[in-house]
């Protein structure tokens, strides 16, 4: 690229940056944390988190066809960058989730209607923004990417109409080259990158503008419904359930080695010694934390589905058979309940859970109300039918009768819900609330 080249582009990037900031005060903090680097390794801009990495000899064709163009490009690959998309499971599908992704973009700029943005063809984009909306009740890139994984949609057509840059960078962070005028890398380039401190940076200013949104909401009007949104789901607090029902283990006799209480020295001494005769042997027992009692109950009421109700329980399993987690042999109780017990089952093995998964229904569908399960619980443990029973985890995804006194043992109120509710439980109870995905 020629030096008059990337002037130019430069100088039309520039004004779009300062449009942007009169037009969007709330983003100032984010654009102001990219900087603009031209690149000969990409076709049009992208962005890995770090900058935004833009072709000159793009940037200058798109402005001639509209001067908003690369206005509206350069603020989607901030927006790309507020809410964390880049920050992506190995695992995922790399085309449904660019899709999702610039389609919840793509939303929140078209919702925003500024002028300094606008393009010809976004009434085709309302249009199928508007099919989408009725399907897809929450316009976020995980809602999107899940409805797409499930549902088909004419992805063909919907990606390039809302591609407006290149996530190559997303999966390869260091793919972009920063170049000087001779198209050799630039001696400052970029200080070494730690994704740790990228996201901390990005979630600090992610979670700055909702606070400031809802703040000012009534200044800023109801354009920014889509925008709030999202904010809330990329800054949602994210729990680690397996590190959460470890919580609940109790200290239990395993046959294990404790090194921690082998001394080598008089061990290699009577080898040599006495010839293969050491004079201290390893102990054959160490106290670990393993779960051995536990109640898992479910809430039948109706509002929970069985498919989400077995994906629990199988996701608990999982965790609980590990071998740190499980003895080999258990008390496990699973009930389910909506207005009253109605179905309790005794496991005692890795095998009778195997069998019960198999054959699980779900049995109810009448009204919440938690306390027939404490009582239930409390008779047994009265009953010597629980040894040293360490906890309760109660799955539901809905407000229920409470006892009201605090239980001899931990409970855990697990919610499953996809949006905001705020749901009261006594203050000794532990209240988790998980999403679909996070279970399933």
């Amino acid at each position: 690229m020629n030096d008059r080249m990337k002037e130019l582009a430069e100088s039309v990037l520039r004004l779009s940056r300062s449009q942007l900031v009169v037009n969007l005060r709330y983003l100032d903090t984010a654009i102001h944390s990219l900087n603009a680097r031209p690149t000969d390794v990409m076709k049009t801009i992208g962005t890995n988190g770090r900058a935004v990495y833009y072709s000159p000899r793009c940037i200058l064709s798109i402005y001639k066809q509209n001067q908003n163009f690369p206005a509206r490009k350069y603020l989607h690959c901030v927006f790309h960058c507020v809410f964390r998309h880049f920050f992506v499971n190995p695992q995922i599908d790399r085309r449904i989730w660019n899709l999702a992704c610039d389609l919840a973009v793509e939303n929140v700029l078209l919702e925003a209607g500024l002028d300094c943005i606008g393009l010809d063809s976004d009434d085709k984009r309302l249009s199928e923004l508007r099919h989408l909306k009725n399907k897809v009740k929450y316009f976020s890139a995980e809602h999107l990417y899940r409805y797409l994984l499930e549902n088909d949609e004419n992805i063909d057509a919907l990606e390039p109409l809302f591609r407006q840059d290149e996530h190559e960078g997303w999966y390869a962070p260091d793919l972009f080259e920063v170049s000087d005028s001779n198209g050799s890398p630039s001696a400052d380039g970029l200080p070494v990158w730690k994704i740790s401190t990228l996201e901390k940076q990005w979630k600090e200013i992610s979670e700055k503008m909702q606070l400031d949104l809802e703040s000012f909401s009534k200044q800023h009007g109801d354009k920014n419904g889509s925008l709030i949104q999202n904010l809330k789901e990329v800054n949602r607090e994210k729990y680690d359930y397996t590190a959460f029902l470890k919580k609940f283990a109790v200290y239990g006799e395993a046959m294990k080695i404790n090194d921690e209480e082998f001394d080598y020295i008089f061990y290699t001494y009577g080898l040599k010694l006495y010839q293969k005769m050491p004079l201290i042997e390893p102990l054959e027992y160490k106290d670990v934390k393993r779960i051995k009692e536990f109640v898992i109950a479910i809430d039948t009421s109706g509002s929970v589905s069985g498919e989400t109700v077995q994906a629990f329980v199988q996701k608990t399993y999982n965790i609980l058979k590990q071998e740190e987690s499980f003895f080999s042999k258990i008390n496990l109780h699973i009930i389910q309940c909506d207005a009253k017990i109605q179905e309790h089952i005794r496991i005692t093995s890795q095998e009778e859970f195997d069998r019960y998964l198999k054959t699980m229904q779900i049995r109810g569908l009448g009204g919440t109300d938690f306390r027939p399960v404490f009582r239930l619980v409390d008779q047994m443990i009265e009953n010597k039918e629980f040894r040293n029973l360490k906890g309760m985890i109660y799955f539901t995804d809905g407000n229920g009768t409470f006892p009201k006194h605090q239980p001899d043992y931990q409970t855990a109120i697990v919610f499953i819900d996809d949006e905001d509710n705020h749901y009261d439980v006594p203050v000794w109870a532990i209240k988790l609330v998980l999403r679909k995905e996070e279970i399933e």
